[in-house]
């Protein structure tokens, strides 16, 4: 700011607030968006399926009539399994969400995604599941 006439400065201070509120409300917009995020996964060839909240938590489980020939740990390996998997798939539409508006080079897209990595990690097994299934079993 040294050096610069009191019209620069004063242009340069209007052009910094600018940009500060423009983060702002990119940042209120992620908060937003990743609020009212939901994920859903089936397993058991759709004999379960769970819905997630943002915050991880289940908003909804499903059974169909094929889970009656199930034991009951087999069942509920299948649940935990299902809403892991629900739960990861939250990391992918936060990065979206992310990309949409703080951007995902941003310190705070960053943060936001490598949280929900973190919390909602991919279940074992499933790259291994995922190559499989696309043919590239190495």
């Amino acid at each position: 700011m040294l050096g610069r006439s009191p019209d620069e400065a004063q242009e340069w201070l209007h052009s910094w607030t600018a940009q500060v509120s423009a983060q702002a409300q990119a940042a209120a917009e992620l908060s937003d968006r990743v609020a009212r995020l939901t994920a859903t996964a089936t397993g058991a060839d759709g004999a379960v399926r769970v819905t997630v909240a943002a915050s991880g938590a289940l908003a909804e489980l499903r059974f169909d009539d094929r889970v009656r020939q199930m034991r009951g740990a087999d069942l509920a390996e299948i649940v935990m399994t299902t809403i892991a998997r629900a739960q990861a798939s939250l990391t992918t539409q936060v990065a979206a969400a992310v990309h949409d508006t703080v951007g995902t080079d941003s310190e705070t897209g960053r943060a936001v995604v490598d949280s929900f990595a973190r919390r909602f990690p991919e279940p074992p097994g499933e790259r291994t599941n995922r190559r499989r299934e696309n043919g590239n079993d190495r």
